[in-house]
């Protein structure tokens, strides 16, 4: 295995454990938690005192902030959460849809008589890979619409639904996903958050290890873009 592969999967499982809750009979005996309780240190940190507003009631909440970005109000705290909600959203489909056109974008051009808006070494057009001269005006034109769409739907959402509104609701659930219950949405809620938490770090890794080896992700670690049969 290469060397851009270990630090993949040592990457993807630290970020995950990272942000997982720890036992509860797990307990710390470093010097920072001496004379604190349980409830009183991070579930993510537990050698670290827990954050004051990062008290459990949110979703997604295991008392990690090592850069104090919740601050010091609910209100802070809340629009923190709406951002790193409508972040992890975008990392979930960035995370699909950067391979994926690493893999299908040159036969979908050609198919179609277009061309391909890959850069020369065949990576996903980024800041860091350049190539996001190809794509056409009209796609960012389409994607600040869309973005709009939904930023308008979630102020209304946000206005009409007032102290009851949930960070990141903005009206869209199609296929009636989310639970009617409250321990079934908190739940909901959460595996959204570690799902968009886990994508925001692969698209990291996916932007550090192309513009380190200047080649596709799904060539340089092949093992997750290619089928096992």
């Amino acid at each position: 295995m290469q060397i851009s592969s270990v630090l993949a999967l040592t990457s993807y499982i630290g970020c995950a454990a990272a942000f997982a809750p720890v036992p509860s009979n797990v307990k710390s005996s470093t010097k920072l938690s001496e004379g604190k309780s349980d409830d009183d240190m991070s579930k993510a940190l537990p050698f670290a005192p827990r954050p004051k507003l990062l008290d459990g009631t949110l979703a997604g909440d295991v008392g990690f902030d090592p850069f104090g970005f919740a601050g010091e109000d609910k209100a802070t705290l809340l629009y923190m959460r709406e951002a790193e909600i409508k972040h992890s959203r975008l990392a979930m489909l960035a995370a699909v849809g950067w391979p994926l056109a690493e893999l299908w974008d040159k036969k979908i051009a050609a198919f179609l008589g277009l061309q391909p808006g890959l850069t020369d070494s065949g990576e996903s057009p980024s800041l860091l890979n350049g190539g996001l001269d190809k794509i056409e005006p009209e796609y960012w034109i389409i994607v600040v619409a869309i973005a709009g769409l939904f930023e308008n739907e979630s102020k209304n959402t946000q206005e009409s639904q007032g102290n009851k509104y949930t960070s990141g609701d903005c009206g869209f659930d199609p296929l009636n996903l989310f639970p009617e219950d409250k321990a079934g949405q908190l739940t909901m809620q959460t595996k959204e958050l570690k799902h968009g938490r886990i994508a925001m770090m692969a698209i990291l890794g996916y932007a550090v290890q192309e513009a380190l080896y200047n080649v596709p992700v799904t060539a340089e670690t092949p093992m997750f873009f290619t089928p096992a049969f």
